[in-house]
């Protein structure tokens, strides 16, 4: 359920005779042949005047915000406004008591009532497939979908994956439709401008700005999958709209905020769109998301001691604490106490690095992974396996 904007309606207060004298006044200046002039000149010329139109900041200022005039227009008619319709059960502790269902008329058991839900999405496809969260158009009954011209289409899922919270949707007999230019994530930098398109709290077509705050949160995503961090506003409504780069393409897919009070307090996340990739081409093939595993975990602190102790002082990496045995990290020859520094060519930072070549590799697929053991480089080839049930290892 969305807040409505309090509307605020204003009264103008009874006048004294001294207010009123003064608003006479003033109206006759308003009306006199010398209105509108300022220093001998008529207001528009006093603004032509302006000296700060001259100055090389301010033109590129100015071009700047040409620019993100540009990416809205070329942008949001690609922006689809997503309402659901969903039927829940509805357990209220009244319904069970005889004397209340006798005075109420009400019947016993559970109670079916509609709950509407309010999402954004983006077409990637002139004939109507469109992206969202899977978390907006879960378990639902209906999808509806508004364009900014304001046609009004039903959609129908494809497919989802709740690990990744991508959902594909096909908005039904819609053709020859704008769609969004999908970027490069991985070529994004903390600092880099960050533009957001939604539907906030039911409000249309809502543009926000700000920059890229850190390129790789982990935020215990049930994919393992770093998020984008941005301080563009992002709000309930935005869930499943584009985060985009100043060259108007889609970098991320908004998907939650971290907030104590419900509104944003300029810390959004977006699934980074490479990652994005993988899981929408799946869909839309019809191919079963299944989740990738290769049975090692981590230690969550690599300290200069423990460096030392494994002969690698100074390096960057992640320590390996446990193998399942069995698992393809162990069937490859990977041990406790290994020190991975690279997964396919990408430095080995953080283990999210190699949780996100799991999962985009996907099962069946190989990764190149290279670590120090006692000192010694070697570099092994891990074979991604499906993940067993219950299994908290990547």
């Amino acid at each position: 359920m969305f807040r409505k904007l309090n509307q605020r309606k204003y009264r103008f207060s009874t006048m004294g005779i001294a207010n009123l004298t003064m608003f006479v006044f003033l109206i006759g200046v308003a009306f006199s042949p010398f209105a509108g002039t300022c220093g001998g000149g008529s207001i528009a010329e006093a603004a032509t005047d302006n000296p700060l139109l001259k100055s090389e900041a301010v033109g590129i200022a100015m071009k700047f915000q040409d620019a993100i005039r540009e990416i809205y227009k070329e942008v949001n008619p690609a922006v689809i406004r997503i309402e659901t319709e969903q039927t829940v059960e509805v357990n209220h502790p009244f319904f069970n008591d005889p004397m209340f269902r006798r005075f109420f008329q009400v019947p016993e058991g559970q109670q079916k009532q509609k709950r509407a839900g309010l999402g954004s999405g983006f077409i990637i496809s002139p004939d109507g497939f469109a992206v969202t969260n899977h978390h907006v158009v879960q378990r639902v009954d209906k999808i509806t979908v508004k364009l900014t011209n304001g046609k009004e289409y039903q959609a129908k899922l494809i497919g989802s994956d709740p690990n990744s919270d991508i959902a594909l949707i096909k908005i039904e007999g819609a053709k020859n439709l704008k769609t969004a230019h999908l970027g490069d994530s991985d070529k994004i930098e903390v600092g880099d401008f960050a533009l957001a398109i939604g539907n906030p709290f039911g409000l249309q077509s809502t543009l926000t700005t700000g920059i890229i705050s850190s390129k790789g949160q982990d935020v215990n995503s049930a994919d393992g999958v770093s998020r984008i961090q941005t301080d563009a506003s992002i709000n309930p409504g935005n869930s499943g709209g584009p985060l985009l780069n100043v060259r108007g393409e889609v970098i991320g897919i908004n998907q939650m905020i971290y907030s104590q009070s419900g509104g944003s307090v300029g810390i959004g996340f977006a699934i980074p769109i490479n990652h994005a990739k993988h899981i929408i081409d799946k869909l839309k093939s019809g191919k079963k998301i299944r989740q990738g595993y290769i049975g090692v975990s981590v230690d969550p602190e690599v300290t200069e001691e423990k460096l030392k102790l494994l002969g690698v002082p100074g390096k960057t990496g992640i320590i390996v604490a446990q193998v399942v045995i069995g698992s393809p990290a162990f069937k490859a020859g990977i041990t406790a106490n290994d020190f991975i520094t690279q997964v396919d060519g990408k430095p080995a930072d953080k283990f999210s690095v190699l949780k996100a070549s799991v999962l985009q590799k996907g099962v069946g697929g190989e990764i190149e992974i290279k670590l120090f053991r006692q000192g010694k480089e070697m570099t092994v080839t891990v074979k991604v396996a499906e993940a067993p049930q219950q299994q908290p290892q990547q």
